[in-house]
């Protein structure tokens, strides 16, 4: 899959979110202004659309669903629902098994039909989201299973930029 350059991009106005899966940084953007940028973490398998490969599909999606509105940061979700749990390093310990989705979930659909819609490349239906994470877990490197990893306060400045319909491009490769 070729990357288009930040020029080549079909022009975008009001917000949007870069997902560089190869510096492992996000970047809301405001039409061609960067408004935030932060580390994150994806798929540890790498880039790559297949189902159940544990990668973290490229191409153009948009956020499709904006869930935990108004719950606490910490807040613990297990099939996109609230668990009515708020973690702590204790409840951590006490449930070492589980990859945590916290604080707020932007889940993401594709928009390139055979690309990440559709078939076995569908990314809704991989559950692909930016969702936040313990903050023991590492940033700036990929340790995922396929989800986009962010931390809690950059979470929830995207939450309250990027409500659904938000357009996010996902790429391995640098803009330059």
């Amino acid at each position: 899959m070729s990357t288009p350059k930040l020029a080549e991009l079909p022009p975008v106005e009001g917000a949007w979110v870069e997902i560089d899966c190869q510096s492992q940084q996000l970047r809301l953007w405001q039409g061609r202004s960067v408004v935030h940028e932060c580390a994150i973490s994806t798929g540890v398998n790498g880039v790559g659309e297949e189902e159940g490969s544990g990668r973290t599909p490229r191409g153009w999606h948009y956020v499709r669903a904006a869930i935990g509105e108004g719950l606490p940061e910490n807040a613990v979700f297990r099939g996109r629902r609230f668990t009515g749990e708020v973690f702590t390093p204790m409840l951590a310990k006490a449930h070492p098994e589980r990859d945590w989705i916290l604080t707020r979930i932007l889940w993401l659909c594709g928009l390139e039909r055979g690309v990440n819609r559709g078939g076995r490349v569908d990314s809704q239906r991989r559950y692909i989201y930016l969702h936040g994470t313990p903050p023991d877990e590492p940033m700036g490197v990929a340790a995922s299973h396929g989800c986009i990893r962010v931390r809690n306060a950059d979470l929830l400045t995207l939450f309250a930029a990027a409500p659904p319909g938000t357009p996010v491009w996902l790429h391995g490769e640098s803009l330059a």
